[in-house]
């Protein structure tokens, strides 16, 4: 099973190595776009809505592990 997303009051942490800061995440996500294509058939995204997201995994870049993704507060860990 993978972490859940940190959000402000939360990051994530290797429990194997202690990194704080680079981690490999894979994610499925699911959007809603507003194409605006000009004349010539070039088109620009205008607007994007996320509909919902999936963090399939995690592991960390330092030490590889994948099982020792673990949330903790933001104020409890020197970064």
């Amino acid at each position: 099973m993978s972490a859940p997303i940190p959000d402000a009051a939360h990051r994530w942490r290797c429990g194997g190595c202690g990194n704080l800061t680079r981690f490999d995440v894979t994610r499925t996500r699911k959007t809603s776009e507003y194409w605006h294509f000009d004349l010539a058939g070039d088109h620009t995204i205008e607007e994007t809505e996320l509909r919902s997201e999936v963090v399939e995994a995690v592991s960390c870049r330092w030490c590889g592990r994948d099982d020792a993704i673990e949330l903790v507060d933001r104020n409890s860990v020197q970064g």
